[in-house]
Parts: structure tokens; sequence; C-alpha cells
């Protein structure tokens, strides 16, 4: 089968982080926010940086997007794709690669304070809140995954 000359069937490459806390009773929270566009609910990512490994761009984009600082994980907790719309309208497919942030802290300033809503959903309300189904596997599981590592501990 020969390859597709055309560019805007190409799958493109964006890294996130689902960005994560645990309250004083134990509760998991994470941040959702919503994207400048659509208003959607998401996750911050991005494009890949230039001479930054995968999970140090996802980082970037989380302090860029939210002015979140903490613990990135280095090994993704898989990935989600979605259609990813440019200026002009133009609809391209991407695949994200979800890394883990365990939030530490917010910054008091940010690139892009004002430009989106942000807010700490509980683990059911995150997963209702996203479109994307793959995405919404990945928060449950990893919810999941933290509960069951408090209990452990």
């Amino acid at each position: 089968m020969a390859a597709s000359s055309e560019k805007s069937f190409k799958v493109r490459l964006q890294y996130a982080c689902l960005p994560y806390r645990r309250k004083a009773g134990g509760e998991v929270e994470f941040m959702l926010l919503t994207s400048r566009e659509t208003k959607r609910w998401v996750i911050p990512k991005g494009w890949p940086m230039k001479g930054k490994k995968p999970h140090a761009s996802a980082a970037r984009e989380a302090l860029e997007e939210a002015g979140l600082v903490g613990k990135v994980g280095r090994e993704p907790l898989g990935s989600y794709d979605y259609q990813k719309r440019l200026k002009g309208g133009t609809a391209v497919p991407c695949r994200v690669d979800v890394f883990p942030l365990a939030v530490k802290s917010q910054r008091k300033d940010w690139p892009e304070k004002g430009q989106r809503t942000l807010r700490w959903f509980s683990r059911e309300e995150a997963v209702e809140a996203v479109d994307e189904p793959e995405l919404r596997d990945l928060i449950r599981t990893f919810g999941e995954q933290l509960v069951t590592a408090e209990g452990e501990g």
C-alpha cells in the first residue's frame, strides 16, 4: 500500500499531564482546564519541545497552562486520540501521551493565566467532564490505582 502524500492524515504526537492531588482524607482529585477555543474540559497538553524529554514537555505545559508545579512521572500512563483544530479550522488527528503529575503547588502567575478556567474534580466528576473516551478510561484507571496504593500504604 502506498503511503499517502496527504499530510492532514498524519497522526501528530502531543504530550500531556494528568495533574492530581490527594486531599487530607485520602480522596484523589484531578485538575482539568478548559481549552481556549471550544471551552471543553481537557488536561494540559502541547507539542513536543526541542531538547526536552516527553515527560518534561508535559510538565512544562502544565506550568504554562495552569501554573502547576509538581513531580511528573517519566513513563506515560497511556495515550488517547483526538482531533486538534488548527487555526483556520483544519482538524488533524493527534495521539496524546499522558504523564502523571503529582501537584505540589500552583504559582501565583503563569503564561496562560486568565485564558482558561481551572478546577479540581473528584475522579468521578473528571471522568464525566472530559469528552474523549480513552482519556476517561485513563483517569478512571489511574484514580483506582492511586486509591489502591493508598490502601496498601
